[in-house]
């Protein structure tokens, strides 16, 4: 378990920081559209990301859950909102490593914004955080196809390839 989710953590940077790349080439006036997402727009949806980052992260290493909504805008500026983005995906390698073996067949024990109390599978819960990056990303690389933009392959098996090359 934890070599996979050593690898999903990889992933996870690698795939956020090809999607960033293609991001910082679009105008402020295409970032902060509507581009009928969830959260509205890329910023919205970058935004949304940060936060979601922040409540897993904080429940999983901290056994914290943060009293905030998940469509705060947790940053309002551009380069803020992708260096911060960056550092929250970035930490999950860290923490993993600490991880034992035998909590990954435990639960994760949290609350949602609404005091709701939640149980849910370690594992499975933890595989959500990683889907959920890839679930944005690809909302967000479908908005910058339609831009325009020439978005690359973050599908993980492109990853691995250039991990095996190295």
């Amino acid at each position: 378990m934890h070599n996979y989710f050593a690898m999903l953590a990889r992933y996870h940077i690698w795939a956020t920081d090809k999607l960033l790349e293609q991001v910082a080439g679009i105008s402020n006036t295409q970032y902060r559209q509507d581009s009928g997402l969830f959260f509205q727009s890329v910023h919205g949806t970058l935004n949304h990301m940060l936060v979601g980052e922040l409540h897993w992260y904080s429940r999983f290493a901290d056994g914290v859950s943060l009293k905030m909504a998940l469509n705060s805008e947790r940053e309002t500026g551009h380069e803020e909102t992708v260096v911060a983005l960056r550092q929250a995906v970035s930490r999950w390698g860290g923490w993993l490593a600490t991880v034992p073996p035998e909590r990954y067949v435990s639960q994760v024990h949290y609350s949602r914004a609404s005091g709701e109390q939640v149980i849910t599978p370690f594992a499975a819960t933890l595989g959500h955080v990683f889907n959920h990056g890839t679930h944005h990303r690809g909302q967000i690389s479908a908005v910058l196809t339609g831009m325009g933009c020439v978005c690359p392959e973050m599908d993980i098996i492109y990853m691995l390839q250039a991990e095996m090359k190295e």
